[in-house]
């Protein structure tokens, strides 16, 4: 019973699907109906739906039929309208055919002219396909025999690039023709041709360049020289501008030497020709780089070997140096004319390798070099050739350094030349004050040296100068050596304090070495004379007054205030004072020599027993050279004079002493010593009369005061006072030493006792010999005392 009520619920449910499901049908698209009639296949009652189906097809035929009884009225009269139509239609078919035969019998003269025109249209297809493939061709043909002419002309780098553009560009546009066919084949064969050539125009370039390096650069310099001195005449133009001017001037002589030289210009030879497109043909173009670069390397070698006589004539630095400019000209002149033959990295180290080797060739050669004017033509050549290569782009600077180590070179060979010089003034002098007789002959010594005397002035003439000859010429030479100096400093790009400091240095070099020498040789030398020695302290006097002069000169030529801090001094005073000084320890060396000489004449007896009145010949001689000597000194500074003239009083008096106490003499008498005593007192005299001015009251006669005390001791034979003051600081004998009384004392012993012991046969004389001869011996025992207690 319940299994008939569930069959019955589930066979309701069904038919309420199946229901919907048909109206799904009916109300859904046909696209969409695919889900619906899925979900009836997918259940189990799908036969039952398809008898529902059939039952509602049947339903909506009976339907359609009703409509179609409906309007079969209006279909009837739709069909008698259309049988009325045909009638018409067939009217209107025999119209039609009518209007068509009489149209094609009025077209046939138009159709042919439209074939007529057809074939025109064909033909006029087939010129302008056969013009196209001419232009095609055509440019082929011109690029070809464009080759051609280049190949002929020997212009093989733009032959190169047309052959590239034809391969490249032009025959894979045409390459189905056989001529094209032809030419590509023939291309590797043109290509080895144009490279074959090529390379050889290479070498006859290299070798055209070569050969005129040294022309190029001759021309290069000398463009240079005369655009400093252009620049020198428009007061220092800027120097870019003038740079400029010259590189363009001398690339425009570098291709007139190539091209009147050379086989083939610049242009023609295609060498140095540039494009702008990229160049493919990297082997070859490597072959022609690596073979130029090798080969400009190895003339790089060839021009920076120096000829091993350059240093002897300044033309051989020239043509060294118009090489080398030629050379990197020339590098410098391709570097900007072509693509990729050389470049910069290559120029650069081609330069700083031919820097080097410059630089090492000119400090080798150059210090050979021991004539000044050389050097400074050499370095007025190295700072043409620098500036030369710096309009160029190359750096210069340490060609500049260089001439800084040259600059000291070239001051030592003036050094060398001013010896000589200062030599032969010092040499050809007469050491005697310049005279003069006129106003005009003064004027011209005080125009040479820097001289002023209100005193000299008021004189009337004849009149003299104080100082000689040697020192206005030896002034001039100064300042010669300082004009010399300044110009090795011109155009070396120097601050003017630089060229201020280099300049005083040389001139302290000159001073104090130099000059110095040369007069410390003069002093030295054997025959030189106390007037030539008084006049060389006259002149180093006045020279070193002038130094402050030249301390102005110096200033006024570089243009740098003293004031200026690094400012070297000039040590000129220090110079002159130590000659001055050498001469003043001459003289007194010199005086004492003639006192010696004079010394050597004296001959004493010194056993005479004759009392002698005046003075020893030699002496009087001697004191009268003296007064002669010390009259001359009279324009010597006073400390001078005074110094030689006690110094020859010194010497004089120790002299003397030595003579009465030399071991030769081992007796004397007291009438010899009488005599000594004249010759002592003519000294003293001399002394007296103030040979020299400035002595203070009798300060020279205390040169002879150990001769004067020790003669007063045994003349007035006053030992009792000798020996009883001995010690104290007043004295009447401080200046007697006992050792030396002792000595003369034992000569005179000496002297008694042989005197006794040839008189013995007279009594009354033995008798006074032997009490003198016990007081002499028992001084002599006091004096012995007082020596031993003195050095005890």
């Amino acid at each position: 019973m319940e299994r008939g009520k569930m069959a019955e619920a589930e066979s309701l449910e069904t038919a309420a699907e199946h229901e919907r499901i048909l109206r799904e049908i009916e109300s859904t698209d046909t696209a969409c109906i695919g889900p619906t009639l899925r979900s009836v296949y997918d259940g189990e009652e799908h036969g039952r739906f398809m008898e529902k189906l059939e039952t509602r097809i049947r339903n909506h035929d009976r339907e359609i039929e009703k409509m179609c009884n409906f309007h079969y009225q209006g279909f009837v009269d739709s069909i008698t309208e259309l049988l009325k139509v045909r009638g018409e239609a067939q009217k209107l078919k025999n119209q039609v055919t009518d209007t068509n035969r009489k149209l094609q019998h009025e077209g046939k003269e138009l159709v042919i002219a439209m074939e007529e025109l057809k074939q025109c249209r064909l033909q006029q297809r087939n010129i302008s396909a056969t013009v196209d493939k001419l232009m095609l061709c055509l440019p082929v043909l011109e690029m070809y025999s464009k080759l051609r002419d280049q190949m002929k002309t020997k212009r093989h780098y733009p032959a190169l690039k047309t052959l590239e553009h034809l391969e490249h560009t032009y025959l894979p546009q045409v390459s189905h023709y056989r001529f094209c066919k032809v030419m590509v084949d023939n291309i590797p064969k043109l290509r080895e041709e144009i490279k074959d050539v090529s390379m050889s125009d290479l070498k006859d370039f290299l070798e055209s360049i070569r050969k005129h390096s040294d022309k190029i650069g001759e021309t290069a310099m000398k463009q240079a020289q005369q655009q400093r001195n252009l620049d020198n005449i428009v007061l220092q133009q800027p120097r870019i501008g003038s740079k400029r001017k010259s590189k363009k001037d001398a690339y425009i002589i570098f291709d007139t030497e190539i091209e009147s030289t050379s086989p083939k210009s610049e242009q023609d030879s295609g060498i140095l020709d540039v494009e702008d497109e990229e160049d493919d043909e990297e082997g070859a173009r490597e072959t022609f780089e690596n073979y130029y670069r090798k080969q400009r390397r190895k003339q790089a070698r060839l021009v920076l070997q120096p000829p091993s006589n350059m240093h002897e004539t300044l033309d051989g630095y020239r043509k060294y140096f118009n090489q080398i400019v030629g050379f990197f000209v020339v590098e410098d002149h391709i570097l900007h004319t072509t693509q990729g033959l050389v470049n910069r990295a290559y120029i650069d180290e081609l330069w700083e390798m031919a820097l080097s080797k410059t630089i090492a060739a000119l400090r080798t050669h150059s210090s050979y070099c021991s004539d000044p004017n050389l050097v400074l033509d050499l370095k007025n050549l190295i700072v043409l050739f620098a500036d030369t290569l710096q309009v160029y782009g190359f750096p210069v600077n340490q060609l500049f350094d260089m001439l800084l180590e040259i600059r000291d070179q070239y001051s030592e060979t003036l050094l060398k030349k001013w010896a000589g010089i200062f030599r032969n003034i010092l040499d050809s002098d007469n050491y005697s004050p310049i005279p003069v007789t006129s106003e005009e002959m003064y004027k011209k010594v005080v125009g040479q040296f820097p001289f002023q005397d209100i005193e000299l002035e008021k004189q009337p003439f004849p009149k003299k100068f104080p100082f000689s000859e040697f020192v206005p010429k030896v002034y001039n030479q100064i300042k010669e050596f300082i004009y010399a100096c300044l110009k090795f400093s011109e155009d070396l790009h120097l601050s003017s304090t630089e060229i201020d400091d280099m300049i005083r240095k040389s001139t302290n070099l000159l001073l104090t070495r130099t000059l110095s020498n040369s007069l410390q040789n003069v002093i030295k030398r054997k025959n030189i004379g106390l007037t030539e020695l008084v006049q060389i302290i006259i002149n180093t006097t006045h020279l070193e007054k002038s130094c402050k002069y030249l301390e102005e000169f110096i200033t006024n030529i570089t243009n740098v205030l003293p004031e200026t801090v690094h400012t070297t001094k000039l040590y000129g005073t220090t110079t002159f004072k130590d000659a001055r000084h050498a001469a003043e320890e001459e003289i007194y060396t010199n005086l004492n020599q003639k006192i010696d000489q004079f010394l050597q004449l004296a001959d004493y007896d010194w056993m005479t027993g004759d009392l002698g009145n005046k003075a020893s010949d030699y002496l009087v001689d001697l004191i009268a050279f003296l007064r002669s000597t010390f009259a001359v000194f009279t324009h010597l500074p006073g400390k001078v004079a005074q110094t030689a003239c006690m110094s020859a009083c010194k010497h004089l008096a120790t002299s003397l002493m030595q003579l009465l106490l030399e071991a030769e003499v081992r007796q004397l008498t007291l009438g010899a010593l009488q005599q000594f005593n004249l010759d002592v007192r003519e000294c003293e005299q001399f002394a007296r009369s103030g040979p020299v001015p400035g002595f203070q009251e009798d300060t020279l006669q205390l040169a002879f005061i150990d001769l004067r005390q020790l003669l007063d001791l045994f003349i007035q034979w006053d030992w009792s006072t000798y020996l009883a003051d001995y010690g104290q600081p007043n004295c009447k004998y401080l200046r007697v030493n006992p050792v030396t009384a002792l000595t003369l004392l034992e000569k005179i012993s000496r002297e008694m006792k042989d005197t006794s012991r040839k008189n013995n046969m007279f009594a009354q004389f033995r008798k006074n010999e032997r009490d003198k001869q016990k007081l002499i011996d028992t001084v002599a025992k006091q004096l012995r005392g007082l020596i031993s207690s003195h050095h005890s």
